[in-house]
């Protein structure tokens, strides 16, 4: 909320009426009580919902956003708060943008995040240039993450609820969409104040399950859907052991993922083995010992540096880092190579740092967000 009495909840020195908003609804309930309570304050919202692949064949699947049931349910919850509602086909896109690169760094190997590719190459970029089209003064989003503003600009912080927190997947945002951006949500303390808000506006998506999967993955299954996608792409090969020796066959090098131990169907050992490293050229899975996945040295490209001064200025920042989602900010050292480019050394070792994952930079002991990267080889 803004400080100023003169500016309204969205930051604009001007009456919610004449103030236009474009809400990203996924027919979930966290967007859909965004552009509720949004519309019940007087703005002029409009809601767009994106069709990012074949919904037909989605339709039975629980757990996704943007596929056929969920377009249904963000029409509805428009209606109910009668404001209009597009649908737009973004379908080819999504599949350019997200659906290819997801697969093709999957067969080399890597462990990729298409959910930030999606924000920053579909959401954040298209549809945002959509709601500057359509005259908006700017887009909220039901993400959990908070945006305030800082003495250099908008800043990009954790949302108040560290277990909705979805600063790892928002990285990518940069300073000049942040500046267009809105997250409603960001400072509530618990996905229950959601819901009960979603039960105020009287909403039919209050008791909506929450997505997991990622939207075109049915059921977390990576490999059949790369299959469908790349035909042939389940090659078997050999697992083999760090110091050489042939331990089984696989399937398919797409089966795995760095730091996997279940499902090696390679049991009877002395040792428990993980995957160390996926050799996709020689179809092979190189297994080994616990400690051969502790690694300090992580190498970062494509940054997006959310910082109040240059990012190669000085030779060190001292910040906090994830390399996945799942796991808290460690400290480390970014040492920049270039404007776009560095290498991270963590002050204590990470287990199962793989190629193809973000590494998200954090202010340490605070709640600021300082851009990110991605991993590229480990």
């Amino acid at each position: 909320m803004p400080l100023d009495p003169a500016l309204n909840s969205l930051g604009f020195a001007k009456p919610p009426s004449q103030t236009r908003v474009v809400v990203a609804m996924s027919g979930g309930v966290d967007s859909s009580v965004v552009a509720a309570q949004l519309a019940e304050e007087g703005y002029d919202v409009v809601g767009v919902t994106l069709q990012l692949y074949d919904h037909g064949a989605a339709l039975a699947k629980k757990g996704a956003c943007c596929a056929g049931i969920d377009i249904h349910d963000a029409r509805r919850v428009s209606e109910e708060m009668d404001f209009p509602h597009y649908v737009l086909d973004y379908e080819n896109i999504f599949k350019d943008a997200v659906i290819d690169e997801f697969a093709d760094s999957y067969l080399a190997g890597a462990t990729p995040v298409p959910c930030i590719r999606c924000n920053e190459r579909v959401k954040f970029k298209d549809l945002l240039e959509t709601a500057k089209d359509l005259e908006a003064d700017c887009m909220a989003t039901g993400h959990y993450i908070q945006r305030k503003l800082g003495e250099h600009g908008p800043e990009l912080h954790c949302a108040a609820d560290a277990a909705r927190d979805q600063s790892y997947f928002l990285f990518s945002t940069t300073p000049q969409q942040l500046e267009f951006l809105r997250f409603p949500l960001g400072h509530l303390p618990s996905k229950a104040e959601t819901r009960a808000l979603a039960v105020k506006y009287g909403l039919p998506v209050a008791d909506k399950p929450d997505s997991q999967d990622i939207c075109f993955v049915p059921n977390g299954d990576y490999a059949s859907v790369i299959e469908k996608l790349r035909p042939g792409a389940a090659d078997p090969g050999e697992i083999v052991h760090a110091d050489g020796r042939v331990l089984g066959t696989h399937e398919g090098v797409i089966h795995y993922t760095i730091g996997q131990r279940r499902g090696l169907g390679i049991g009877g050992l002395s040792e428990p083995l993980y995957v160390v490293k996926l050799d996709v050229d020689a179809k092979q899975v190189i297994v080994g010992p616990k400690e051969m996945l502790a690694t300090r040295q992580v190498p970062v490209r494509e940054i997006n540096w959310l910082g109040d001064t240059a990012f190669d200025a000085q030779p060190e920042w001292h910040v906090s880092v994830k390399v996945r989602s799942t796991r808290p900010p460690r400290e480390a050292v970014i040492r920049p190579l270039s404007a776009t480019t560095a290498q991270i050394e963590l002050l204590n070792p990470e287990e199962g740092v793989s190629p193809g994952q973000a590494c998200v930079f954090y202010e340490t002991g605070g709640t600021r967000i300082l851009g990110g990267g991605w991993i590229w080889k480990g």
